[in-house]
């Protein structure tokens, strides 16, 4: 499960990368300032989350795997959709992303129990 979470971080690393420089230079012009910065905020939260399922996976503790699984959920359902709406105007994707917000708050939430749960066991 390392290698994996190594290349899904790897994949949503690049993705956040390629969105964001696509993003800065495609809707500069064509997206309203409110926009650009819904825009940016999934660049900033899809590009923060690939990061720590990085960390997941280079740490590759088993305990923490389920946190990635949320992690990768909450880029997928708080980023792309921010990205989508941000694009779109089509609120139906904002109202999706909450959604993505409370995989993340999940995703933070285990790791915490499973930092505490990991501590208690080596005292």
């Amino acid at each position: 499960m390392k290698n994996y979470w190594i290349a899904i971080g790897g994949i949503f690393g690049f993705s956040g990368v390629a969105l964001g420089a696509f993003g800065a230079h495609q809707f500069k012009n064509s997206l309203t300032p409110e926009m650009m910065e819904i825009f940016k905020t999934g660049v900033f939260y899809h590009l923060v989350h690939s990061a720590v399922i990085l960390a997941v996976g280079f740490y590759s503790n088993s305990r923490f795997f389920k946190a990635a699984i949320f992690f990768s959920a909450g880029i997928i359902l708080f980023s792309f959709t921010l990205y989508i709406y941000s694009v779109t105007s089509i609120k139906t994707f904002a109202m999706i992303t909450p959604l993505g917000g409370i995989s993340f708050l999940i995703g933070w939430l285990l790791v915490i129990i499973s930092g505490i749960s990991l501590s208690k066991n080596k005292s």
